[in-house]
């Protein structure tokens, strides 16, 4: 689990944030209505359970995980996952020796077709700055604890290109079919800074 500083949104933005909100929908600038729809777009259609899908695909089929590392927008594409912010991306691997993790250094870029609402702590000029001079410190503070030997790539995104992390498949999931291997995918291990378990375990 990431840190406190790392999960939680700064309580100044957040109450600006809600505070513009509320004068927006007063004066009638803002329908309540269609933001909650915008949300629930995001968070049900454009977001982190199509990467899931994604990735459940490339752990059961040898030959579109090579679709997709080769290509990951047009592999991407053949669910029908694409528009702004996921034209050209480019999906890395985690494997037992090398760790991937997805970083924008400039701003934000993120790949919203796959993963959905960014998190805030993506965001945060911390993270930013520190997931490049000291990773491991980082992942760390996610409770991602790596072996020495491990490689740790930083791949940093932008306006051009947008980057996914392929998890490692968890042990014990050989009978599980696609839809089952899609529940066990989390965004941020699609980010890189979670590691998947067995399923059952904590």
């Amino acid at each position: 689990m990431a840190s406190k500083r790392h999960r939680d949104p700064p309580s100044e933005i957040a109450r600006r944030v809600q505070a513009l909100e509320q004068v927006l929908v007063e004066k009638g600038l803002v329908d309540a209505a269609a933001i909650d729809r915008i949300v629930e777009t995001y968070e049900h259609q454009v977001g982190p359970q199509n990467g899931a899908r994604v990735v459940a695909r490339a752990w059961s089929d040898p030959a579109y995980r090579e679709r997709l590392l080769a290509d990951g927008s047009s592999a991407i594409a053949e669910f029908g996952i694409q528009g702004m912010q996921g034209e050209n991306m480019i999906v890395v691997e985690n494997t037992p020796a090398v760790h991937n993790v997805v970083v924008c250094t400039l701003c934000s870029c993120y790949p919203w077709p796959v993963l959905g609402l960014p998190p805030t702590w993506y965001k945060s000029p911390p993270y930013r700055a520190r997931i490049v001079r000291e990773p491991r410190a980082v992942l760390r503070e996610f409770g991602v604890e790596l072996d020495a030997d491990v490689e740790v790539r930083v791949w940093d995104s932008n306006a051009e290109l947008r980057y996914m992390v392929l998890p490692r498949r968890p042990p014990g999931t050989e009978g599980l079919d696609e839809a089952a291997l899609a529940e066990l995918v989390t965004r941020d291990s699609m980010i890189g800074v979670a590691l998947l378990g067995a399923p059952g375990a904590s």
